[in-house]
């Protein structure tokens, strides 16, 4: 196993050892966070050695200035079979988190659904060879609530994303779809005595601890600065990244977790301009008046679509309102999620100590 940090060997296998897949990341660092403060010992896994410090940076901006020996780094990338054996090897649990995410979506839909589909199969090999017990995938509600009709039904886990349905899909929406679905066919398939549960957030927001920020994030980040002078009548659901990070750690101990899906979202969805409205009014009257709560009329829209691609994405989710619910987490795991206000105000509050990048 390679350790960046080449202080101390990697700790013996272990019934309390724990891999987490993009530790670098923004649910990764949360997930590492929860995990050690549950008492676990971690193993994540980064691209490049350089990415440990990053790590290191964002657990100490979430309280954890020291891990010490409870934390080990392997160096594995989703798109190579390179060390992923060393990276498993001794862990009980799997949090496969590390996925593409763009801040905009690819022309070539292959450029986020190899990497995912094939990421998510090379973690699975690698943990039932290793004799783990259960990998916790991070999927997403994109593999559940699109290419449907219009429904005020709240979509749940026994739903899935039509990919047949002949309606636009993202290349994520896509990525997510099929990344989860090979997940699943696989532990049925090949799998052997490896549990596999997934967890499907909506827009995850919440305390950023680093530069790698999410594309949920992002719009925050965009809304708060006054970058985004008219709105898109768009509306999304949200959750607070500790919350999904708790919810992970529910679904990877809880023997009734194992075999199911896990929707996660905080109540009702928000439009864009709810959430406007609720970061001017946090922020108060001065800082708030760069915040701009008008929307932007469709016809607008189409006309400025052909010049931004960020603007082309949002068009097949304007006007369009997908509900969702988390009833199955609450009931079947004791999940309690934060507010979706919280999780809105927690970001605006932790993002003005840094210089954000998309990731």
């Amino acid at each position: 196993m390679s350790d960046p940090n080449a202080a101390t060997p990697p700790s013996p296998p272990s019934a309390d050892l724990v891999l987490v897949t993009g530790g670098s990341g923004f649910l990764g660092a949360h997930c590492i966070l929860a995990l050690l403060d549950a008492g676990h010992r971690v193993r994540t896994t980064i691209r490049t050695p350089a990415r440990a410090a990053d790590v290191r940076q964002q657990l100490a901006a979430g309280g954890v200035d020291d891990p010490g020996d409870r934390l080990e780094f392997a160096i594995a990338d989703l798109t190579s079979d390179d060390g992923w054996a060393d990276a498993v090897a001794g862990c009980r649990f799997v949090l496969h988190v590390a996925s593409p995410f763009p801040s905009s979506q690819p022309k070539d839909a292959d450029e986020l659904i190899v990497p995912a589909r094939d990421g998510a199969l090379r973690v699975l090999r690698a943990a039932r060879d290793a004799g783990v017990e259960r990998v916790v995938l991070t999927s997403s509600f994109a593999a559940i609530g699109y290419g449907h009709p219009p429904t005020d039904r709240p979509f749940t886990e026994e739903d899935w994303t039509d990919l047949d349905s002949g309606r636009p899909l993202s290349p994520y929406v896509q990525s997510k779809t099929i990344a989860e679905r090979a997940a699943w066919a696989f532990v049925a398939a090949e799998g052997g005595a490896l549990e596999l549960a997934t967890v499907n957030p909506v827009g995850i927001l919440g305390p950023v601890l680093g530069p790698d920020i999410s594309t949920s994030v992002e719009l925050i980040r965009l809304v708060k600065e006054g970058r985004l002078p008219r709105l898109p009548d768009v509306h999304f659901g949200i959750v607070d990244v500790r919350d999904v990070a708790a919810l992970h750690l529910l679904a990877m101990t809880r023997p009734e977790a194992a075999g199911e899906r896990f929707l996660a979202i905080a109540g009702e969805v928000m439009s864009a301009q709810e959430v406007a409205l609720l970061i001017r009014g946090h922020l108060g009257e001065a800082a708030g008046r760069r915040v701009s709560t008008k929307l932007m009329p469709e016809w607008m829209l189409r006309a400025v679509a052909p010049f931004s691609r960020r603007v082309r994405d949002s068009l097949p989710d304007i006007g369009t309102v997908r509900r969702a619910t988390s009833q199955k987490a609450i009931t079947v795991l004791g999940w309690s999620p934060r507010s979706r206000e919280e999780a809105v105000i927690a970001t605006v509050d932790t993002l003005p100590t840094y210089h954000p990048r998309s990731r």
